[in-house]
């Protein structure tokens, strides 16, 4: 009896050896080759929306480089210039129509990809650093942000540049390493302020790995000061003025705590983890592979949750509300690493492969299949070619609420300055050819000041004008309704990505509209 027992458990053992066995060995070849192909499809997302009209954000961007080269220190505002220097640059080579003006996004997005395996890879063994990295890639804010004209892919590049120097230094005294993490530090702050906060989990994180390394630490902690320190000197005086103008620049509601669980784990990807764990606990392949590294996991939780934590911490706490999307991009690289190292404790190259199959394969028939992907942020541009073409007949005038919260406190700007300031970004891109007035984005006493007078001046004239005005305005569009009435009938032209256009035409003694 006991023999027998013993056959069936000696069979039992072979069958599971068999079946685990199935799951661990699988040719290098591929397996590298399945991982580059599944790299590139995620990257091919990025490309959806890439002949979308720019967006209210994008237009700015190039309106602080339409004056020429000599004209982008002043047209910055409290943003350092570093980016739109980049951006003229390569305006030159490629032209400034759409695509053209996003290729300097998508290359350094590459870059921050690069960097970011290569990082994984000091951590993580080579299939895992391609899952990390593919992960980062699929996510929702990086598929944005890669064809976004803005800083937001060199501040990823930066980010995923310091992280590099910050793991390398694990291993190295080396001087020339440590200012080089010190100067990649500053360089994220000056792509974007928000992006600073990372620096206390870097900070943090050098210490962390770090550790035990007595003098040496401190020699290299101080050489990457010293070097941050003389980099940040020409941010500096501009974010002191941001943070003093900080509640001018809030747009956004205070983030609900879904928004926060969408950002660490975007949609499909912990319920494929959830069924690779599962299998992988069937076939006794989950749990570390040997001794895990605290320090590896402390930097990589750093990363991925002091940055964001920071940001919603402050948006729910305060009325400083920057968890926007396009910010939260400063801890991606981070959360990115996390699962990578959740997904180390698998340690079935086989599952793991599956794993990322599955979920490239879920994700990108989503982007591909979904609508909403084709478009990149709301745009004025079908609401300007509309006014253009309406306008244009008698060179009617087109009054404009600004799309940026900062032109609520200050003044408007008058006659052809209104076509170039930066509160009235998409007219630098899409053009007005007939006379512009700027209001403020909301219903203020700038807004019936200015509205007002172009009321009374328009009247006396017998003036036929339009008015354009995205969601925030509609007040200001109904009080200049309900205002002009005795004078003007109003009508809906048309309405396009929420920005409506209104017509009013000038009544007769009959009371009939001209």
């Amino acid at each position: 009896m006991s023999g027998a027992s013993s056959q069936t458990q000696s069979e039992g053992a072979g069958a599971a050896g068999k079946q685990i066995g199935l799951f661990s060995s699988i040719p290098d070849r591929l397996l590298n080759v399945t991982y580059a192909l599944a790299l590139t499809v995620s990257i091919s997302t990025w490309f959806i929306a890439i002949r979308a009209p720019l967006w209210l954000d994008e237009t700015g961007s190039f309106q602080q480089i339409s004056g020429g080269f000599s004209a982008i220190s002043s047209r910055q505002g409290l943003s350092f210039p570093a980016y739109s220097y980049i951006l003229w640059f390569c305006t030159k080579i490629l032209g400034t129509g759409e695509i053209a003006l996003r290729v300097p996004e998508i290359l350094a997005m590459l870059g921050s990809v690069y960097l970011l395996y290569l990082a994984a890879r000091e951590l993580f063994d080579r299939d895992v650093a391609f899952i990390a990295t593919i992960i980062f890639c699929l996510h929702p804010v990086v598929v944005f942000a890669a064809i976004d004209v803005r800083p937001y892919a060199f501040g990823a590049l930066a980010i995923n540049a310091a992280i590099l120097c910050l793991i390398r230094l694990r291993r190295s005294d080396s001087s020339w390493l440590a200012a080089l993490f010190g100067f990649s530090a500053a360089c994220i702050v000056c792509f974007h302020f928000l992006f600073g906060v990372i620096l206390p989990a870097l900070a943090i994180g050098f210490f962390v790995i770090k550790t035990g390394a007595g003098k040496t630490s401190w020699r290299q902690f101080g050489i990457a000061l010293a070097v941050f320190t003389v980099a940040f000197l020409p941010v500096a005086l501009s974010m002191r003025n941001m943070v003093q103008t900080s509640s001018t620049h809030v747009f956004a509601e205070a983030p609900a705590l879904s928004e926060l669980g969408l950002t660490l784990a975007p949609e499909w990807l912990p319920w494929i983890l959830l069924g690779a764990a599962f299998l992988a606990a069937l076939v006794r392949r989950l749990g570390p592979d040997g001794k895990i590294e605290a320090r590896r996991l402390a930097l990589c939780a750093l990363l991925g949750l002091v940055p964001i934590l920071i940001l919603y911490g402050t948006s729910a706490k305060t009325p400083l509300h920057v968890f926007v999307a396009r910010y939260r991009l400063v801890a991606i690289p981070g959360i990115a690493l996390c699962w990578g190292a959740v997904l180390s404790l698998i340690n079935s190259r086989a599952i793991r492969l599956l794993f990322c199959v599955v979920l490239v394969a879920a994700t990108a028939f989503q982007y591909f299949r979904s609508p909403y992907t084709r478009t990149h942020g709301y745009t004025w541009k079908y609401a300007l070619e509309f006014a253009e073409k309406n306008a244009s007949v008698d060179r009617a005038p087109v009054l404009i609420c600004s799309d940026f919260t900062e032109s609520d406190h200050v003044q408007m700007p008058v006659g052809p300055a209104v076509k170039d300031s930066a509160l009235f970004a998409p007219l630098s891109y899409y053009k007005l050819s007939g006379p512009v007035v700027g209001l403020p984005r909301t219903l203020n006493e700038e807004a019936i000041r200015v509205g007002s007078n172009f009321l009374l001046d328009a009247a006396g004239r017998g003036e036929r004008f339009l008015v354009l005005g995205y969601i925030p305005s509609y007040k200001t569009l109904y009080w200049l309704a309900n205002s002009a009435s005795g004078t003007y009938s109003v009508h809906e032209l048309g309405e396009s990505n929420g920005i409506v256009i209104l017509e009013f035409q000038p009544r007769t003694e009959a009371g009939i509209s001209r």
